[in-house]
């Protein structure tokens, strides 16, 4: 008795099952962030705005050490900055990544892109200067750790826009995801702090006091200094390249879906936890 043989393009591991196993992945990642990054921007705007039009300018404070430093006129608005261009990073980012707004509306694309170039610029400078200056939580090596977060973003903003004046829209687009992946960088440790915690069922491996310890700086390195994101995103454009290699784009695509489930866990922590009371 002879088995029936399947076609080369309803094998499991052929390279179009691959490629569509990889693309999901990428857009599951993509739309599960948005949504976290769009959830944060509302807190930003709704706990922010509230405390300013209220006049209640400490309770920046609860969220911030030093947030608000009464007579130091300079120092708030540096923060006041800070915040505002967070909230430009976070609605900004994903429109600018979404490929039919992008397309249909170029004018937009381009200025949208411009301001968000400038913006990851400012805040870098900005996130420099409040953290060397008006303290910050953890220790010395989350410090230095974000201060190379900072860098990276001035670097990758500088090589996007190059290429774009370039018009080498290929090394543009990858360099403006680079730039988005550092940029949230802040947000990939609350949501990953926040997963932890929840995994854990508490603190685990740092001193919630002191905001110190051993995980803290594995994440620190892991987000700030040596992202994993960035890695993670060259493996992508590996595989994409290598369409041959079925088995590395579904290796690859593993590896996102399991990030994108870690993501929505610290996601849903982070809003219940920190989000939602404080709006």
């Amino acid at each position: 008795m002879k088995t029936k043989e399947l076609p080369a393009t309803q094998l499991p591991t052929s390279p179009r099952v691959g490629k569509n196993y990889l693309d999901l992945s990428v857009k599951s990642w993509f739309i599960v962030a948005t949504l976290g990054q769009w959830i944060f921007g509302l807190y930003i705007a709704l706990f922010y705005g509230k405390s300013t039009l209220s006049g209640e300018w400490e309770k920046w404070n609860k969220v911030l050490p030093h947030g608000y430093v009464k007579d130091d006129l300079t120092g708030n608005l540096i923060v006041v900055a800070h915040v505002f261009f967070a909230l430009i990073m976070v609605v900004g980012g994903p429109l600018q990544l979404i490929p039919r707004l992008r397309n249909r509306f170029k004018t937009a694309h381009r200025w949208l892109g411009r301001t968000y170039i400038l913006t990851a610029i400012l805040i870098a400078l900005d996130g420099l200067i409040m953290v060397w200056t008006r303290g910050a939580v953890g220790g010395l090596l989350q410090h230095i750790a974000i201060s190379i977060q900072a860098v990276y973003m001035v670097v990758f903003a500088l090589l996007a826009y190059h290429y774009a004046r370039q018009r080498d829209f290929v090394k543009h687009r990858q360099w403006a995801i680079r730039l988005y992946l550092v940029s949230n960088g802040v947000w990939f440790f609350r949501v990953s702090l926040m997963a932890w915690l929840m995994l854990n069922g508490g603190p685990a491996g740092f001193d919630p006091k002191t905001f110190d310890g051993p995980f803290l700086w594995f994440l620190a390195i892991a987000i700030y200094a040596l992202p994993v994101a960035l890695m993670v995103f060259e493996l992508y454009l590996y595989a994409q390249k290598n369409p041959s290699n079925p088995l590395l784009q579904r290796a690859t695509a593993s590896l996102l879906f399991l990030l994108t489930g870690l993501m929505l866990v610290g996601i849903v922590a982070a809003t219940m936890g920190l989000w939602i009371p404080r709006m």
